[in-house]
């Protein structure tokens, strides 16, 4: 195995807005056992030290301002009320030792230690709220990250679609839009038949036609080490040379690796050459490296930039899918018809509420199946907001549309609901009961997804089948090529 040295590694864990060495330092965000470690160690010493320079004051009585507090609140200010108790409990154990030993004189100060806890418990309430206010809002930017990294890869897909229709269509044997729909179906595949990279192999083959691959080989990443045996293959085989100059580019940066990529137009002398075209990271997300495409050959006309990109683009879409895999596959399997975005972020949000607490709602609006409706559903549809993902279904006798509100609770549902209901009546002068139009909601549960989303539909009673009205959804449509 080798291991793969990242210049920049994020930091699991860091505040926001926390930059710098020394401020990590003062302000670590680090719990459990290393924090009552610091308890005992620092107020040991602080109280030692005490002693050493005033003996028969050690605790700092009567010097015209709390001085011996000071640790206790800074400890509890990061920690959180327990760890500011724990350093009471030690300053009050330290005041009957040096009273003992005859250091710390007179009548216990009931008023010092009681004045003394209550601002310590008011710091470490302090500590404790804001503590779980940054960690949601880690887990909601690491969120909002994952969106934003699809995204922006699929808007790139859907430029590059559209210059494909132009240029090549005639000559490639597949469209862009028939790549993305065997790239999802690789990535739903059962996990048991790929190993660590589901689907590695069909996979490579759908990249190899749509970039016109020659001979290319896939590596796995776990944590911070490459596999040295290829997880699949295309093409003639050929060794894998962790020292070349593009291998340790790309494991450095995270970003694909080529001649003309910034740092490689002139070659290090330690290597010279390189043996290989371009090397692809598989990111999942923004940063999560989970493989590596290593391309040995491939024809002249296909090197440019455009192809490289959309190589690099095609690996994270890949990498997306298999790291939801598990869940988007339940879904799919439970649903059908259930649209491959939809399932992919329900999935997330899922999780999020399982890791964080933090709410999503799902809001179905079931219309009847008229000519006198369709004007009110189409308009709903293209009154949705920019991060939410609609699903529009439909059956015999009506029609509902699905909105998947990432980050909102009930009452951001309710607002959501208040303004479809203006709208209509602005533009259609009528209201929800005057159309009949059935509002549902259902809040995105920690666990079980599955059942949940089923019995909305069965509310909505609409078959699971997309509807065939067409609606751009959160994750882009691509591909329309």
């Amino acid at each position: 195995m080798i291991v793969a040295n990242t210049a920049d590694k994020i930091r699991e864990g860091q505040g926001i807005g926390a930059g710098g060495r020394y401020l990590r330092l003062l302000a670590p965000a680090t719990s459990g056992p290393v924090s009552a470690v610091e308890l005992v160690v620092t107020m040991a010493l602080a109280m030692g030290l005490g002693y050493l320079l005033l003996p028969n004051n050690p605790l700092l009585l009567g010097l015209g301002f709390p001085w011996a507090w000071l640790l206790p609140v800074i400890l509890a200010l990061r920690y959180g009320t327990l760890i500011g108790v724990g350093s009471v409990l030690m300053m009050l154990g330290g005041w009957f030792f040096f009273h003992q030993i005859g250091a710390q004189p007179g009548a216990f100060p009931r008023l010092f230690f009681l004045g003394g806890l209550l601002m310590v418990l008011v710091a470490g309430q302090f500590g404790d709220v804001w503590g779980t206010r940054l960690a949601r809002a880690r887990a909601v930017n690491r969120y909002l990250e994952e969106r934003l990294a699809a995204l922006t890869k699929n808007h790139y897909l859907l430029r590059v679609s559209h210059a494909r229709l132009e240029n090549d269509l005639l000559a490639k044997p597949t469209t862009l839009r028939d790549t993305l729909s065997q790239m999802r179906a690789v990535t739903l595949e059962d996990a048991a038949q790929g190993g660590v990279l589901v689907g590695a192999r069909p996979m490579l083959q759908v990249v190899a036609q749509a970039c016109q691959l020659e001979a290319a080989a896939l590596y796995a990443v776990d944590g911070e080490t490459v596999s040295a045996t290829a997880s699949a293959q295309i093409g003639p085989a050929f060794e894998f040379d962790p020292d070349d100059v593009l291998v340790r580019h790309c494991l450095e940066t995270r970003q694909l690796a080529h001649l003309q990529a910034d740092g490689l137009s002139r070659q290090s002398p330690d290597h010279p050459q390189t043996r290989y075209v371009a090397v692809a990271p598989v990111l999942s997300g923004a940063d999560k490296l989970v493989g590596l495409l290593v391309v040995e050959r491939m024809p002249f006309l296909s090197l440019s930039y455009e192809n490289l990109q959309l190589l690099m683009v095609l690996m994270g879409y890949y990498a997306d899918g298999i790291e939801h895999a598990a869940s988007t596959r339940a879904i799919a399997a439970a649903i059908p018809g259930c649209p491959y975005e939809f399932a992919l972020d329900y999935a997330r949000l899922s999780r999020l509420r399982r890791d964080t607490g933090i709410d999503s709602t799902i809001v179905a609006l079931v219309f009847d199946l008229d000519e006198s409706r369709d004007a009110l559903f189409n308009q709903v549809i293209r009154s949705r907001r920019a991060l939410d993902v609609a699903w529009p279904l439909t059956s015999a006798h009506q029609r509902a549309l699905l909105t998947l509100m990432p980050l909102s609770g009930n009452e951001a549902a309710s607002a959501y609901l208040v303004r479809i209901e203006d709208m209509l009546r602005a533009q259609f002068g009528t209201d929800f009961e005057a159309a009949r139009i059935g509002v549902h909601t259902l809040a995105v549960p920690a666990s079980a997804p599955v059942e949940p989303l089923i019995r909305l539909l069965h509310r909505c009673h609409v078959d699971v089948q997309p509807a065939p009205v067409p609606v751009p959804v959160a994750l882009g449509e691509v591909g329309r090529g």
